[in-house]
């Protein structure tokens, strides 16, 4: 039998220049404990941080209540899911032990459940032992910066608690990231990538995976919008795509402004991945990223 390496099957792909009505389809919906999540049209996450340091001070939320408030606050705009986070990855960040890592996240866990039982809560960690007491604490979904990459039992954890995985590529880990941004051809290394760990992961009867290419992870500027440029082409995996640019240094870099300032950016380059073929927009401004989508479904109703 003869066996295609990655890049061989993506010109495959390019060469048949499938249609999307065709057999090769990609995955439109995710099983969330039970109940299925259309992603043909384009959902969107809310990010919560229970940090001190996270890169965006506006997403910092320090304790339950706060949390809590934010979290009320995306739900009423919009979001389709809520991304929690307790362990800073911008990089050079503070590295938190396990256990603090959980103490921050399972209050505010069970405080969203107990006010928003409708709420699909995302978390966000590399820690296995963490993303296990999450989810037996009433969270959904494993969003995981690493891919498995920084703790080699993630892989066999999402296994046996069957939920979905986000796996994002990064290279290193938050404190060193910054000095693995080097590649030949990014696009053609992210896909190699994705490649070989989704081979793992549906060995392993793990189906419901989104990928995250990791825009800002082990990435310089140019490296990232490379990636945006090809967002499309990532579909040869035929898998729901998340894109996190939030008022990232590749937004207010270019516009020479700070974090604080890049919301327009933001909306700006999520604009342009809807039309790539994003699925989950990963954003600290519900509002904006929400109306993006309508605008967007709109133009494609209108067979645009």
């Amino acid at each position: 039998m003869t066996i295609f390496s990655p890049f061989n099957l993506y010109n495959i792909f390019n060469q048949l220049k499938v249609a999307k009505d065709t057999f090769f389809r990609k995955k439109g919906t995710i099983n969330v404990g039970g109940k299925l999540i259309d992603l043909t049209v384009p959902k969107v996450m809310g990010i919560i941080n229970i940090t001190p340091d996270s890169f965006y001070a506006g997403s910092r939320k320090h304790d339950t209540s706060s949390a809590l408030e934010q979290a009320g606050k995306m739900l009423s705009e919009g979001a389709d899911f809520l991304d929690i986070g307790a362990y800073s990855s911008r990089p050079g960040a503070v590295d938190i032990s396990e256990q603090e890592e959980t103490d921050r996240l399972l209050p505010v866990i069970g405080a969203i459940i107990a006010n928003h039982p409708e709420a699909i809560l995302s978390i966000d960690t590399f820690r296995s032992k963490v993303a296990e007491a999450a989810i037996e604490a009433g969270a959904h979904i494993i969003n995981d910066i690493s891919g498995g990459s920084l703790d080699e039992d993630m892989f066999a954890t999402v296994a046996r608690l069957q939920v979905p995985y986000i796996l994002m590529h990064m290279k290193g880990t938050p404190q060193n990231m910054n000095q693995m941004a080097v590649y030949n051809d990014v696009f053609l290394e992210v896909l190699d990538y994705f490649s070989d760990r989704v081979h793992k992961l549906t060995q392993l009867g793990i189906h419901d995976v989104i990928l995250d290419p990791g825009f800002g992870f082990a990435k310089k500027q140019e490296h990232s919008y490379a990636l945006m440029d090809r967002l499309q082409d990532f579909s040869v995996l035929q898998l729901p795509i998340l894109v996190g640019v939030s008022r990232k240094r590749m937004v207010y870099h270019v516009l020479g402004r700070t974090a604080d300032e890049a919301l327009n950016g933001t909306t700006a380059l999520n604009t342009i991945a809807l039309t790539k073929g994003a699925n989950i927009l990963r954003v600290h401004d519900v509002k904006e990223a929400v109306e993006a989508v309508k605008i967007f479904q709109a133009m494609k109703s209108a067979g645009y």
